[in-house]
């Protein structure tokens, strides 16, 4: 299940979310929302469609490249609305 750690802090270093330096379980994913929510997702929900296109958005708005933690160009509210969906259908 995706867990969610919100944090008031700026990251201190280009692309790294808040609360960075916090371990992330073995077959999980940091990203970070637009908002700067950090949120951790399991590995594998990342080939599920929804998140696929969400992760096809990221690389046409921010670049292969991206330094730090993986950011998604959509809100925390939209991003959690998309996990659960894709938890419920996963089981």
């Amino acid at each position: 299940m995706a867990s969610r750690k919100k944090n008031g802090s700026e990251p201190s270093a280009p692309g790294a979310a808040p609360g960075h330096d916090e371990k992330v379980p073995r077959g999980h994913v940091p990203m970070v929302t637009s908002g700067g929510e950090r949120v951790v997702v399991p590995v594998r929900l990342l080939a599920v469609p929804c998140i696929a296109e969400l992760l096809d958005m990221a690389a046409q708005r921010y670049g292969y490249g991206q330094p730090g933690v993986l950011r998604v160009p959509c809100d925390a509210v939209h991003f959690r609305r998309v996990l659960d969906c894709t938890l419920r259908r996963a089981g």
